[in-house]
């Protein structure tokens, strides 16, 4: 064999021995070895990040608590209020009756000016919306898409009533809720502005215009509000708000927005419908009214967060700054690696 041959049959073994092998191919990604920044704790390095955090997080901190104290608030439990002695011992049973009217009076005092637009929210404690099978009870496209009405996959047990399917259905639909809220001062009404209160991307994406309540709140037992037939799903703001399901058992959802301001010393006086069972489950109903801020509504937990940050980290820069000068120790000094502080070890 020729020495050429030989050449070629050896080079042809190493290129089917290396197609044999599941080595990948080399690259700087495989081996780890592109260029990446080590940066070096330093001390100064250290107490210069701690500094710097505490400067921007104190300042945002101490802005957001005092926009949080500046929204005026007013909230009224009135669950308990509302129940007449007489049916005190048995709450549910009062609740339940759908031939009892359940109109309640309240008054709220403004112990604050309240510049407009004042919002009005509805609040539920206890009240777990957040449960996996209440959250899965809906069907997104019949919400959407007229001619899926029929669709109630997912919806039990609110999918069918009198052998018809439900539009809206599931259950987060059918416990909407329906207390109703009327504002009067000095014996004049306060309109209430219902329209805008959900998102715009609910309402354009979400709810269809075309879209009709059918069948809902036909079951042998209602579990709220009901909606009118004539009105598409994309109008009914109220149902839009109540499925954008809550996160946490306490939440709010906004009712309306009233567009004129409050004065200082104000009584204002609520007729309402004191209609949604929370006490099967001993939730509460809290009536609030609500100014914002630049940062929306009251939450000073925003800016106690910010300053707890920024104060721990001012503290720990300090701690190490005073370390750093009363106790230096050289940077990648040999001598306190173990081996060397405990010579008879391994």
């Amino acid at each position: 064999m020729s020495s050429s041959s030989a050449a070629a049959s050896g080079s042809a073994d190493s290129t089917a021995a290396r197609r044999n092998t599941k080595r990948p191919k080399y690259s700087k990604f495989t081996q780890q070895e592109l260029p990446a920044c080590k940066p070096i704790l330093t001390p100064r390095a250290v107490i210069s990040v701690f500094l710097l955090v505490s400067v921007v997080f104190v300042p945002v901190g101490v802005a957001s608590l005092l926009a949080s104290r500046k929204v005026v608030e007013i909230v009224h439990r009135y669950d308990a209020e509302c129940i007449p002695p007489s049916n005190s011992s048995d709450k549910v049973a009062y609740i339940q009756n759908s031939s009892v009217d359940k109109t309640c009076k309240i008054t709220l005092k403004v112990q604050k000016h309240m510049k407009s637009p004042i919002h009005v929210y509805y609040q539920l404690d206890n009240f777990y919306q957040n449960h996996r099978r209440y959250v899965k009870s809906r069907n997104d496209e019949q919400l959407r898409d007229s001619s899926k009405w029929d669709s109630t996959s997912g919806c039990k047990p609110e999918d069918m009533a009198n052998g018809k399917p439900i539009v809206p259905c599931g259950l987060i639909a059918w416990s909407l809720f329906n207390d109703t809220y009327v504002f009067s001062r000095n014996n004049k009404n306060l309109t209430v502005n219902k329209k805008g209160i959900s998102w715009k991307s609910d309402r354009d994406h979400k709810f269809g215009k075309n879209v009709f309540p059918k069948n809902f709140q036909n079951g042998s037992i209602i579990g709220g509000a009901h909606l009118n037939d004539s009105i598409p799903l994309s109008q009914q703001e109220d149902l839009i708000v109540w499925m954008r399901t809550a996160a946490l058992p306490t939440f709010r959802k906004l009712y309306g927005k009233i567009e004129m301001d409050l004065n200082e010393g104000d009584t204002i006086s609520v007729t309402l419908k004191n209609n949604y069972n929370t006490y099967s489950f001993s939730g509460k109903k809290k009536l609030v009214l609500s100014t914002t801020g630049w940062l929306g509504g009251k939450n000073d937990f925003l800016g106690i967060a910010y300053l707890t940050v920024g104060g721990l980290c001012f503290f720990l820069a300090m701690a190490f700054t005073i370390i750093y000068f009363v106790k230096p120790r050289q940077l990648g000094d040999p001598s306190y690696l173990s081996w060397n502080r405990n010579p008879g070890g391994h």
